[in-house]
């Protein structure tokens, strides 16, 4: 492709992510997936240039002071030969007009807003009012693996051999993290069920709930699986989770991974019925707040309506989890999201209506099973993030019913 054709392809992409219906990744797989004639190298152009743009958005829209595609991206090239890009060949872009050069070159540095450093719509940048948790959430994020088999040691000795290098993870005992994009497609560890991808807060909200052999388990919100392979990997096979998603295609994913990795003691099941469980893992439905590493799109998407509707379903849940949870048994909380509203708020509104909830205090749990010191200030809520675990934003709080 020539370099005018790359542009126009990352401008026809852009258009269908700013309209903020449909999550990036799935408008640039699905635009490559139409026109396989598009070759390696012109892919990794386009798709470095559309996350980037979409990761200054903000700044790039307020330089603009506009909304359309075109003006972002001329903003965005504004330091490059124009006429190599803009009416170049055939596929370009149309050529700039005269009035937009000069519209161009007389474009001044002015001083950004807050919102706009943060790299955040202005209504979530006044919630959260954390300038550099927002900035480094929007930093790309790392590659972690959560290892199925062996060590840590052995695991990161044979992916040497494939060409990967990973290192141990800060906490997780469980874990491996590279800074470097990881293709896994054709990985012998992978494709073996030696690995598998897993962000290292989300292993070790897992081993916070230390799940046994012994107890009536059900993953409650379980998506894909994740939290359930995890589960069965620290209990060694010997134990069984039940495994409920409200959307049973979100699930679809869960008995190929299964396969893969081995994992054989899971049953998925359509409602609770009557049952009664010793541990009750409840991954709420979220805003994802804390993703925007790996989903930077997503904060244009979410609206203060889609927030107030979640926050209803996180207490409708964790409502349903009590009836459901043992005496003596525990309900395991989280979320991916940074916001007080799906997080310890949640938590105390539940719990004053549930006088005989103790929370478990997660400093001893983190003691006898993780690496490092405890890093959170909260004993019982951890609010995992970038700036504080190096990992996606996350939350996690353990009630046990007295």
């Amino acid at each position: 492709m020539q370099l005018g054709a790359r542009w126009a392809a990352v401008a026809d992409i852009l258009e269908e992510v700013f309209e903020d219906k449909y999550p990036a990744d799935n408008i640039i797989n699905s635009y490559l997936r139409e026109r396989k004639y598009i070759g390696s190298k012109d892919r990794r152009f386009i798709v470095e240039n559309v996350w980037n743009i979409i990761r200054h958005r903000c700044r790039l829209s307020f330089e603009a002071q506009s909304s359309e595609v075109r003006k972002i991206l001329m903003v965005y090239l504004k330091d490059e030969d124009w006429d190599l890009i803009f009416g170049a060949d055939a596929y370009a872009l149309p050529s700039l007009t005269k009035d937009e050069k000069i519209w161009l070159k007389n474009l001044r540095d002015v001083p950004y807003p807050l919102w706009v450093e943060a790299e955040t719509p202005e209504w979530l940048f006044k919630k959260i009012n954390n300038l550099n948790l927002l900035k480094s959430l929007n930093e790309p994020a790392s590659a972690d693996l959560r290892i199925n088999s062996s060590s840590v040691a052995d695991v990161v000795k044979n992916l040497q051999k494939e060409g990967l290098f990973f290192s141990p993870t800060p906490y997780s005992p469980i874990g491996l993290r590279s800074s470097e994009r990881v293709n896994l497609k054709n990985c012998a560890a992978y494709q073996d069920g030696v690995v598998e991808v897993q962000d290292e807060a989300s292993q070790i909200a897992v081993i916070l709930s230390q799940p046994t052999p012994k107890e009536r388990i059900v993953d409650y919100c379980a998506g894909a699986g994740g939290k359930t392979l995890t589960m069965l990997y620290l209990m060694n096979g010997k134990g069984e989770v039940l495994v409920h998603d409200a959307n049973p295609k979100r699930m679809e994913a869960l008995k190929d991974r299964a396969a893969r990795l081995n994992a054989k003691t899971f049953e998925i099941i359509s409602d609770l019925g009557n049952e009664m469980f010793d541990l009750f893992v409840v991954d709420a439905p979220c805003s994802g707040t804390g993703t925007w590493r790996r989903a930077p799109d997503a904060k244009f998407r979410l609206t203060p309506e889609m927030l107030e509707n979640l926050t209803r379903t996180q207490a409708d849940i964790l409502e349903n989890a009590y009836r459901h949870t043992s005496a003596g048994g525990r309900i395991a909380y989280m979320t991916c999201s940074i916001l007080e509203d799906e997080d310890e708020d949640i938590i105390r509104a539940f719990m004053c209506k549930h006088p005989d909830l103790m929370l478990v205090d997660l400093r001893q749990v983190w003691a006898d099973k993780l690496n490092g010191a405890y890093p959170f200030n909260h004993p019982y809520m951890a609010k995992f993030s970038p700036l504080v675990t190096q990992t996606d934003g996350f939350f996690v709080c353990i009630m046990q019913k007295n």
